[in-house]
């Protein structure tokens, strides 16, 4: 006899969701090893003691870390997936039928607590994998990957002569790199029908309003657009990061090096790892 089903939700039901939520599951072996309470007191300064009560700061730590083991760069898209999976809302610590918080909030709160709270929390990650033997701390690969820029590049406006002139010189120094290569590109091209054209925007003439830190620049075979560069030092033992730091999209990597080369030794101090010079290079 073929069988058929039959959609009917019941009434009543006795639900558990730790029930539902295998031992295995990466979400909460990684509820039970995270412990973000630091950030109470952490964030503390950024609240009043009267009105209606914010976003727990954990919850909110916790929705963006969903967001970048998910892949997910949309606050909106956070919200909506956290709530169709059991072993996320597990891990936030909300039940089924309980409603997130509004995905406003996230954005909100992100530009509230700023990059003072999130290198708090990058430390306090790190401080657990040296804990737990992940990172021997022997030796550090450094390198950097561009990250796309929250805007658009068609968006840039035209810079406005700024009347502090060192700010505008340090502006232009920051883009000589970039403007060398453009040089270099246009350099044997054929100037014919130019004329009347609109000059492409540059970092140096142009400027992004919702984001004026990003810059232009471009990947090998990819089109240009705004971008960051995100510096990182890895474990080679066990490719755990162990220092990140961003920088605008057209700095090179020679000039950000002597940079992040003493926080990385700083931050790795901090756990009883030590940097040693060894035969005029500094090895970790």
């Amino acid at each position: 006899m073929q069988g058929k089903q039959v959609q009917q939700e019941s009434l009543f039901i006795q639900f558990q969701l730790s029930d539902h939520v295998p031992t295995d599951n990466f979400y909460r072996r990684l509820k039970s090893l995270l412990d973000l309470d630091f950030l109470y007191q952490a964030t503390l300064k950024y609240y009043g003691k009267e009105g209606q009560k914010s976003i727990d700061p954990v919850v909110f730590m916790k929705l963006m870390l969903v967001g970048y083991l998910e892949n997910i760069n949309s606050d909106r898209r956070i919200i909506s997936s956290s709530g169709m999976r059991m072993d996320i809302l597990y891990f936030l610590g909300y039940d089924l039928g309980q409603e997130l918080p509004w995905h406003s909030t996230l954005s909100r709160t992100r530009k509230l607590f700023g990059e003072e709270t999130f290198v708090e929390l990058f430390k306090q990650v790190l401080k657990l994998c040296i804990n737990n033997g992940m990172i021997s701390g022997k030796r550090q690969a450094v390198d950097s990957a561009l990250i796309p820029a929250n805007a658009a590049k068609q968006s840039m406006v035209e810079r406005i002569v700024m009347d502090d002139a060192s700010v505008f010189s340090r502006e232009l120094n920051d883009n000589i790199e970039h403007e060398a290569e453009e040089q270099e590109k246009s350099k044997g091209g054929d100037d014919k029908g130019s004329k009347g054209k609109k000059a492409a925007p540059t970092n140096p003439t142009h400027y992004s309003p919702s984001d004026p830190d990003a810059r232009l620049t471009t990947k090998p075979g990819k089109p240009m657009r705004l971008y960051y560069r995100a510096q990182m030092s890895v474990d080679t033992a066990s490719h755990v990061i162990t220092y990140i730091q961003a920088f605008k999209g057209n700095q090179a990597d020679n000039s950000s090096l002597p940079v992040i080369l003493p926080l990385i030794a700083e931050n790795l101090a901090g756990h009883a790892i030590r940097a040693r010079r060894n035969s005029g290079r500094c090895r970790l």
